[in-house]
């Protein structure tokens, strides 16, 4: 299983840091955790983020269609604002 490391607001919906998901591709990642997860989850990522596959942004990969395997680490942030 493919270990997700989760950060800021997403850590406070999920109510913990990391979890394994067994899943194929980065789109398959976010069905799960958005299952797992509820709305409140869903909605935190429509305002974007910052999806890493090995340390790689999937933007620069195949984007959602990235492949995913079992020794993968997943990272997730959510945008951050400040000013």
């Amino acid at each position: 299983m493919a270990k997700v490391k989760l950060f800021a607001t997403l850590v406070e919906i999920a109510k913990r840091k990391e979890i394994e998901i067994e899943a194929k591709t980065a789109r398959e990642v976010l069905d799960k955790l958005k299952g797992l997860y509820g709305p409140s989850f869903e909605k935190e990522l429509e305002h974007g983020m910052i999806f890493l596959v090995n340390g790689r942004d999937i933007a620069h990969l195949q984007g959602l269609d990235t492949p995913v395997s079992e020794d993968d680490v997943i990272t997730l942030f959510p945008p951050i604002g400040g000013g």
